[in-house]
C-alpha cells in the first residue's frame, strides 16, 4: 500500500527535512506541500536541495488543503497545530512537529507557552524507557503522534534509563547544551544572523526558562517504575532539572552534557548496566564502548543519537554527553521511525545510521 502524505510547513527546517527523508520512504506518496507566506511559489526555490521534488509547489495551509491524504504532517511554529488538528478529524494520522500536543500537564503549557492548550498525543521517541516498557509500544497503531522537542528528547534518552533502573537520583539534573541555530526554525531573527554567531558561543533561555524543560520532566517521570509514579505532576515525584543551552556556530547538531547524582549504593557495573540494557537491542540509539564519547560530525544527517557514559566518582555523578542532528533525530527522524511504526512498517525504512562526513 502506498500512503498519501501532506506536509505542512514545507518550505521550512523541520518540514524540510521531513520531506527529505520521505522522498526515498518507499511507502509513500508525497501529494501535497504547504506553507503560510510562500503559498504559490515552488518548493524548489526554498528547498534548492530537494531535486526530486521539484515539480511540486507549495499550497496554502488550509484545513481543506490537508484533508483527504492518508497522513499529515505538521511542521509548524509552536501554537499554530491546533487550528489545523482540530479539524482532521478524518485523517487516518496525523504527526505535529509542533509542541502542541506534547505536554500532558496544563500548568507546564500555560507557564512554558501560553495560548490555548491541546490534548496531549502519543510521545514520538520509541526507544524512550518508560515504566517495564518503551515508548515503541505505545506507538503502535497510533493515530496521532507528537514528535519530541529535539533538546527534550535527547537529554530525556540521556538519562531515562538511570531513572528507570534508579540507578540514578533525579532530583538534582544538570544539563548543558551546545545546540546549532537551525533548531530555532527559519524566520529571520536578528540573534540568529551569521555575523552574531559565528566567532562565539551564545547561551539563552538561562534559568529554567527554556520550554522543553517540562518535557524533559514529563518524559523521565514516565521512566520510572509504575510503583513510582502516583502522582502525574513531575515536580512532586522530584524530577528537577537545570537546564542552560548554548548557541554554537553549526548549523546542525545538539551535544548535550547531562548529569545527575549516583544513588545511594549504586556500583559501576550497575551504572553501565543500566543504559546497556536500555539501548543495547536498539538501532538509532546507541552507547559507545567505556571511553568514548560522540561528536556532532558523527551524527549529521543520520537518525542516531550516539553517547557516551562516564562515571564521576569524585563528584558522585553519572555523566552522560550525546551527540543527535537536531533536525532528523531530534524532529524529522523521530517523526518518521514514529510513522513507521504506528503503520506497521519496518521501523527503520528511509531512515539511516550513517553520518555524513566531513
Amino acid at each position: 500500500m502506498t500512503y498519501s502524505v501532506a506536509v505542512s510547513g514545507a518550505s521550512g527546517y523541520a518540514g524540510g527535512e521531513i520531506l527529505r527523508i520521505l522522498a526515498a520512504h518507499p511507502d509513500v506518496e508525497i501529494r501535497t506541500v504547504t506553507a503560510h507566506s510562500n503559498a504559490g511559489q515552488p518548493l524548489i526555490q526554498h528547498q534548492p536541495h530537494l531535486r526530486s521534488l521539484a515539480h511540486l509547489t507549495l499550497s496554502e495551509t488550509t484545513p481543506d488543503v490537508l484533508a483527504g491524504h492518508d497522513i499529515v504532517f505538521l511542521a509548524l511554529p509552536h501554537g499554530q497545530s491546533g487550528q489545523y488538528t482540530d479539524a482532521l478529524g478524518d485523517t487516518p494520522l496525523v504527526i505535529d512537529a509542533g509542541a502542541d500536543h506534547r505536554l500532558e500537564s496544563v500548568s507546564d503549557w500555560d507557564s512554558f507557552y501560553g495560548g490555548d492548550y491541546h490534548e496531549p498525543w502519543v510521545y514520538g521517541v520509541p526507544e524512550l524507557p518508560v515504566a517495564g516498557s518503551k515508548q515503541r509500544d505505545r506507538l503502535v497503531g497510533a493515530t496521532r503522534i507528537a514528535a519530541p522537542g529535539c533538546n527534550a528528547s535527547t537529554v530525556s534518552l540521556s538519562l531515562a534509563p538511570g531513572v528507570a533502573a534508579g540507578v540514578i537520583d533525579p532530583s538534582d539534573i544538570v544539563t548543558v547544551l551546545a545546540v546549532g541555530p537551525s533548531g530555532a526554525g527559519k524566520s529571520l531573527k536578528t540573534n540568529l544572523l551569521a555575523s552574531e554567531i559565528l566567532g562565539t558561543a551564545n547561551p539563552y533561555a538561562v534559568g529554567g526558562t527554556h520550554r522543553h524543560i517540562p518535557e524533559i520532566r514529563q518524559a523521565l517521570a514516565a521512566a520510572r517504575p509504575s510503583t513510582e509514579t502516583a502522582s502525574s505532576d513531575a515536580a512532586d515525584q522530584g524530577i528537577r532539572i537545570s537546564f542552560t543551552p548554548i548557541l554554537v556556530p553549526m548549523s546542525r547538531g545538539i551535544l548535550a552534557t547531562s548529569t545527575a547524582p549516583i544513588a545511594p549504593g549504586t556500583t559501576d557495573a550497575q551504572i553501565r548496566a543500566a543504559w546497556e540494557a536500555a539501548y543495547g537491542d536498539e538501532t538509532f540509539v546507541q552507547l559507545l564502548p567505556e571511553g568514548q564519547f560522540p561528536r556532532t560530525a558523527d551524527v549529521l544527517g543520520a537518525n542516531t543519537a550516539l553517547m557516551g557514559l562516564a562515571i564521576d566518582r569524585a563528584a558522585n555523578r553519572v555523566v552522560v554527553v550525546t551527540a543527535v542532528d537536531n533536525l532528523v533525530k531530534g524532529t524529522a527522524g523521530a517523526a518518521v521511525q514514529s510513522m513507521n511504526i504506528a503503520l506497521g512498517l519496518a521501523e527503520g525504512t528511509a531512515l539511516t545510521v550513517n553520518g555524513v562526513a566531513p
